[in-house]
């Protein structure tokens, strides 16, 4: 029985679990300019660690576990942490979100592993604005480790593309055209509001926006979706592949919203835009029981608010930078 339920009712059964907050990518809406200070390798939750506080997760309803970073294949041995999750019984579905430069190398290993569903981050195809987007010059490695994937044969792929007007609009229709072929998802992205990370309301490309784009030429066909899902999902008509919406500014999915966070460095975040956090790492490391932990989740569940506030009051406030929290 799911005993994840907040105060508002909602039943949660989806863990993000960050294992580093490291990156090898320079993204101005996750990483500050001025950059960040990585945490030391104690100040991170070990893989042991995780995978007690994951278990107690799953006991009480857990039945997803996305890995995330910073770039998750930047903690070595990541693929064994995933074995040691997978062997969790009741878990359903284990997922990991990446920016795909180091995937060529893991590909294979992950989905052994467990590893079913993946998310690749990739905000460009032109090699310049990729460099100009990320830091680095790195769009060829990506590609490489999407095509990896795709040969390694994932359950699910989903290319991840942060929509942002003035920067990135122009590709919309060329992320669709380049993918409508495949079995992948295009998945496109609203714009954040994180700290230090350049944003601004005018610079946020709505669903309706992107929608209308694609529409210009192509024909749309909305498809069924969990009650719980982040995202607005259409088949292409006449095409095997499928596009997605995450309208987390335009069109607010808080009333369903199944998500909870477990940080790097040991903090659980009921919710992205929430500044508060519950340190469990501590209380772990200081002899706490799985009842206890257990409490811990509980109370960070109950703390957990109905909605975010409106983009504005999430861009003023003291929130973490989003490669600090997970993304």
């Amino acid at each position: 029985m799911n005993s994840l339920v907040d105060s508002f009712g909602r039943e949660h059964t989806y863990l993000r679990i960050s294992v580093t907050d490291k990156c090898n990518l320079r993204c101005f809406y996750c990483m500050p300019k001025e950059g960040i200070v990585w945490k030391r390798r104690e100040e991170l939750l070990e893989f042991e660690e995780i995978f007690r506080i994951a278990k107690v997760f799953v006991e009480r309803g857990i039945d997803k576990i996305r890995l995330t970073g910073g770039e998750p294949l930047m903690r070595r041995d990541l693929p064994s942490l995933a074995r040691m999750l997978k062997s969790l019984g009741g878990l359903k579905t284990l997922a990991m979100t990446t920016n795909a430069t180091l995937l060529a190398d893991y590909a294979d290993e992950l989905k052994a592993a467990g590893v079913s569903h993946l998310n690749i981050s990739i905000d460009s195809l032109d090699r310049m604005r990729f460099k100009e987007l990320t830091g680095r010059d790195d769009l060829k490695r990506v590609v490489d480790g999407i095509e990896a994937a795709r040969r390694a044969g994932f359950a699910s792929i989903k290319l991840n593309v942060v929509a942002i007007a003035g920067v990135n609009e122009d590709e919309i229709l060329d992320f669709v055209d380049q993918f409508k072929n495949t079995e992948m998802n295009v998945r496109f992205i609203e714009f954040m509001p994180f700290r230090d990370n350049e944003w601004q309301i005018d610079r946020v490309l709505t669903y309706k926006e992107m929608r209308d784009k694609i529409e210009q030429r192509f024909e749309l066909v909305p498809l069924a979706a969990e009650p719980s899902s982040v995202a607005k999902d259409f088949a292409l008509k006449g095409y095997t592949g499928t596009v997605s919406f995450v309208t987390s500014m335009s069109e607010s999915f808080c009333s369903t919203c199944n998500r909870l966070r477990l940080t790097a460095d040991g903090s659980i975040k009921s919710c992205l835009f929430f500044p508060a956090e519950i340190n469990i790492k501590d209380r772990v490391r200081s002899g706490a029981t799985d009842q206890e932990i257990a409490e811990m989740i509980s109370y960070a569940l109950l703390r957990k608010p109905e909605a975010h506030p409106p983009a504005e009051e999430i861009a003023a406030q003291q929130n973490r930078t989003m490669i600090e929290i997970g993304g």
